[in-house]
């Protein structure tokens, strides 16, 4: 049967009935408060009649969609016009945000957030890593371009080796400085601390380096490490602020 058949049917004396569902709910919807003053309000897809709320949420979706396409674009210019203090800022945000939630986590329930730890966390973000993350990556996408398994090795392990060492010992002094500990504290706190990180650093950073110098444009390759470090960073956070090493 097809479809001005099956109208003819339903506007027959036999489904006078329908006629009339149909007018009240008319009535009901030009006369009722949800959506609107008349029928009109009401848009009919084939057979079904669909509110125009349903395209009203197409269009806020739409818009959303658009506001984060927008913003994307503009942060990859930033990175392009301004690429240094732009991964900073970005490592900075990172790492303040991880340090909130390494709080959130272990704390008490009568305890409150320590501004000053995050600020602390914040400064190492945007002074020392961001920079030294834009300039790491810039120089291993220099001495080796190439992107294949061996060469994505290699960035590995000069990282473990290189890199980590070096980012995870100014993290432990800075952080240890800022809190009033003297050379031979923060002397203790590394022979205590850097170790157990560095061996931790290996179940978790060789996964994430692998995916960031195999598949990640150089540009993104610090906002990728920024974002690996976020989980990381809540650990890291964590031991940085226990109490002092027995010199």
């Amino acid at each position: 049967m097809n479809i001005i058949a099956l109208s003819r049917r339903l506007y027959s004396p036999r489904f006078s009935g329908y006629r009339s569902l149909h007018d009240a709910l008319s009535k009901t919807v030009s006369s009722g408060p949800i959506l609107g003053r008349s029928v009109h309000h009401f848009r009919k897809a084939g057979s079904f009649v669909v509110p125009r709320v349903l395209f009203v949420s197409r269009n806020l979706s739409t818009n959303v969609s658009s506001s984060s396409s927008s913003f994307l674009r503009w942060y990859l210019r930033k990175l392009e016009s301004h690429p240094f203090i732009t991964k900073s800022v970005t490592t900075s945000l990172i790492y303040m945000a991880a340090d909130l939630t390494s709080q959130m986590i272990t704390m008490k329930p009568s305890g409150s957030y320590d501004l000053i730890r995050t600020a602390r966390m914040a400064s190492f973000g945007l002074i020392f890593l961001g920079p030294s993350q834009h300039l790491w990556f810039s120089y291993l996408s220099r001495i080796l371009p190439k992107r294949d398994v061996l060469t994505t090795v290699k960035k590995i392990m000069m990282g473990q080796a290189l890199f980590g060492p070096f980012s995870n010992t100014v993290f432990y002094s800075y952080n240890a400085a800022l809190q009033g500990e003297n050379s031979e504290e923060i002397l203790a706190r590394l022979k205590r601390d850097l170790l157990p990180t560095l061996k931790n650093g290996l179940l978790y950073w060789p996964v994430c380096d692998f995916v960031t110098f195999k598949y990640v444009p150089v540009h993104l390759q610090p906002l990728m490490n920024s974002s690996c470090a976020y989980i990381w960073t809540i650990y890291l956070t964590y031991m940085a602020n226990q109490t002092k090493a027995d010199s």
